[in-house]
């Protein structure tokens, strides 16, 4: 079949064809896990009542993370969790090969956890399903890392435009957030990904769409100001939620030799969160829309419903506030008692009360025009989400199209890029590649440095090398010398410790003296090595290392120093010209 394939239907096209059943089993993904969340949350919650309090709010959210950890434990046996980081791992390190179990197992996992409570968003396990689901029908087929990153790109955008409905959201979040590259060679695969979703989405729910929204109050530009200072106050909200996420998160990876303790801690402040702060359970769409649709005080304070809060229309904005503090400890504790979701959901859930807070202040105390509740919702969680992802044109499309219209392009522009220059001025990379940038696996639109990202070091790392220890005679260093492919000859200790080089050059005066053959010993004529690098640095450093010392030869040697190889100026060189030349052709 792949023989025949070969001969009859080209990459190119192949590619297209593909990309068309990326986005209907994507689309289909996001179904099935978007139903599977309403009928769990339909099951436990549907009979709760909304005007007090329920003790079962103390206990779901910890069952849903104890099964969730189950699964994960005894049946996934691996990472599932932090979706979109994920794919940007695969993406700089793994040329975009995606293992097969993540086509299916975050949709379970995710559903149980959103399921019972667990206050995180469905979007990223949508998007690794997605991801992967393009990761291996091109794995199938055979194709090449540049076709396989695009297929896991088309998985990503059909996830989103899917579950949105919004199919330039799409497109535009492949390339902002998983950076990559729109060229004639991949345009085309991720649009016929988005449309295809966004048209099976439509089959399979019909017009519904997440989020109720009526425009009010057409956009004029007396309302400029408040457009940048909502934009402003998204970008230090977003700065907030990472800086508090990163924070959490570190909190329970230092127990992560405590599994019991980290389900019981996260269990434990995630379940008294959602019995204070009902709003927080789950994805937390169903709280937006109540801001959404609400025109006055009763209206709105129907958000507090089944709270502490509920009856108190007095303290709205001060419940609105404190929810908006702590959802970023609520997905933290959520993923790091062992739950699995995204933070993608969070982001927008922070936006829109973050809107809507800026909002009701302003009209509250007339600080010049009155501003429209609803439609500073919808703004902000265009801000918070630009913000957290380091993504505007992902924050301007996708509220753009659920809005179904856009008349509210400009400030959306306006509140988004505001966000995003607030929030660059403390954060250089988004919530997503911010892991990754810390290790040097992070791939941008800058071509150098993806080529350099995207180069393996274990593909050009040689073993077979003489080597030689620092009491040999210098007369059976010679006889090394004659046999070696290399002028960089090694000096090893017995536990293959690397003590330092044998420079051809440098002892070529003194190599054909056979009187000093007798009388000198390799540690006599040894000399420091002039660079040697790590087996897990990244390969931007490598090539400084390079640069800087001048060497021909570098040894690459483990965390006790132990020599693992060599890696070769040229060999390195060659292998980035060519990289270079594809990543650059359409």
């Amino acid at each position: 079949m792949i023989e025949w394939r070969e001969k009859n239907i080209s990459d190119r096209h192949l590619l297209m064809l593909l990309s068309f059943f990326v986005g209907l089993f994507a689309s289909l993904a996001a179904f099935i896990l978007h139903s599977l969340i309403h009928f769990i949350q339909h099951l436990l919650t549907g009979k709760f009542d909304a005007h007090t309090f329920n003790w079962l709010y103390l206990v779901f959210p910890i069952v849903g993370i104890w099964l969730t950890s189950l699964f994960v434990k005894y049946v996934v046996k691996d990472n599932i969790s932090h979706g979109i980081t994920r794919i940007l791992y695969a993406i700089s390190s793994k040329q975009a090969r995606i293992k097969g179990h993540n086509t299916w197992t975050s949709v379970i996992a995710s559903s149980i956890t959103i399921g019972f409570g667990g206050s995180v968003g469905a979007e990223a396990p949508i998007v690794l399903t997605g991801s992967a689901i393009g990761s291996r029908l091109g794995q199938l087929f055979r194709l090449d890392g540049k076709m396989l990153i695009v297929l896991v790109g088309c998985g990503a955008s059909a996830a989103i435009a899917g579950i949105f409905k919004a199919p330039i959201a799409g497109l535009v979040f492949t390339l902002e957030v998983l950076m990559i590259d729109l060229s004639m060679a991949s345009i085309m695969p991720i649009l016929i990904s988005s449309v295809t979703a966004t048209c099976f989405t439509y089959i399979f729910v019909g017009n519904t769409n997440l989020f109720t929204f009526m425009l009010e109050n057409p956009w004029d530009v007396q309302r400029v100001p408040a457009n940048i200072l909502l934009g402003v106050f998204c970008g230090l909200v977003s700065l907030y939620f990472i800086r508090s996420m990163s924070a959490c998160e570190g909190l329970y990876a230092r127990l992560k030799n405590h599994r019991y303790g980290k389900l019981f801690l996260g269990g434990i402040v995630l379940s008294s969160l959602i019995f204070i702060f009902p709003s927080l359970y789950g994805e937390g769409y169903s709280a937006i829309n109540v801001l959404l649709g609400g025109n006055t005080e009763g209206d709105w304070s129907k958000v507090m419903a089944g709270s502490l809060f509920s009856g108190h229309e007095n303290l709205l904005l001060v419940y609105v506030a404190l929810v908006i503090a702590f959802k970023a400890m609520a997905t933290a504790s959520t993923n790091g008692a062992g739950g699995c979701g995204g933070t993608f959901a969070p982001s927008l859930f922070i936006g829109g009360f973050s809107g809507f807070l800026f909002s009701h202040f302003w009209n509250m105390h007339n600080i010049g025009i009155t501003i429209s509740e609803k439609n500073f919702t919808m703004l902000g969680m265009a801000g918070v989400m630009a913000g957290v992802m380091h993504a505007p044109l992902t924050g301007i499309f996708l509220i753009a199209e659920l809005t179904g219209g856009y008349a509210m392009f400009m400030p959306l522009m306006i509140v988004s890029v505001s966000s995003v220059m607030t929030i660059s001025l403390f954060e250089k990379h988004s919530i997503y590649a911010m892991r990754l940038a810390r290790e040097g696996k992070l791939l941008t639109h800058h071509t150098d440095r993806s080529v350099l990202t995207l180069m393996n070091l274990e593909s050009v790392v040689e073993h077979d090398y003489t080597s030689v220890s620092p009491d040999l005679p210098m007369g059976k260093l010679v006889g090394k010398i004659s046999t070696s492919q290399t002028s960089f000859i090694p000096v090893l200790d017995n536990g293959g410790v690397l003590l330092g080089e044998i420079d051809v050059a440098k002892i070529r005066h003194i190599m054909f003296r056979t009187e000093l053959y007798g009388r000198m010993l390799v540690s006599q004529i040894m000399t420091p090595v002039s660079g040697c690098v790590g087996e897990n640095d990244p390969m931007e450093d490598i090539m400084k290392t390079f640069e800087n010392t001048g060497a021909n030869f570098l040894p690459v040697v483990d965390t006790n120093n132990v020599l693992q190889g060599f890696i070769s100026r040229t060999r390195v060189y060659s292998l980035y010209r060519k990289m270079v030349a594809d990543f650059s052709a359409d």
